[in-house]
């Protein structure tokens, strides 16, 4: 009997292997952010990539404001060439990261998107920080320091 699901076959192992592995090139997720931030070295720059209002009510520990529109290659300079940019937003249901990602890679600099963006943050248990960066404010968001 087929459904929606059935109705059209899976891709041969091959071609699926293809297409899983390059999802890897172009996204992380939140847990491997965090354990990346976790280290001396993360190996790349996390832009928070939605408006100052929204970043001050809770963003990333360690992550940049850059609303997405803001991106400029006048701006980007101040970053050593070849560096990795991680971009993310509100969550699933927000495209500014992928607006930020197109506009990074527009400029010819290397970008992944953060999968799940604050939401996913939120839900894999992850503080979140508030406040303007270069404050140091940390304070209580959502029950969580």
């Amino acid at each position: 009997m087929s459904n929606f699901v059935t109705a059209v076959s899976a891709a041969p192992p091959e071609l699926a292997l293809a297409h899983f592995e390059s999802e890897f090139t172009f996204e992380t997720d939140c847990w491997d952010v965090h354990d990346a931030l976790s280290s001396d070295s993360p190996g790349f720059v996390l832009l928070d990539v939605r408006s100052p209002a929204l970043f001050a009510a809770g963003h990333v520990p360690g992550a940049i404001n850059l609303p997405h529109g803001k991106i400029i290659g006048s701006k980007m300079r101040e970053w050593p060439e070849r560096t990795l940019f991680i971009t993310y937003c509100a969550g699933p249901h927000c495209n500014g990261a992928a607006r930020g990602a197109l506009r990074l890679a527009r400029l010819g600099l290397p970008v992944k998107i953060m999968a799940g963006g604050i939401t996913g943050w939120a839900d894999e248990g992850f503080i979140l920080e508030t406040g303007i960066a270069g404050t140091g404010a940390l304070q209580l968001v959502e029950g969580r320091y």
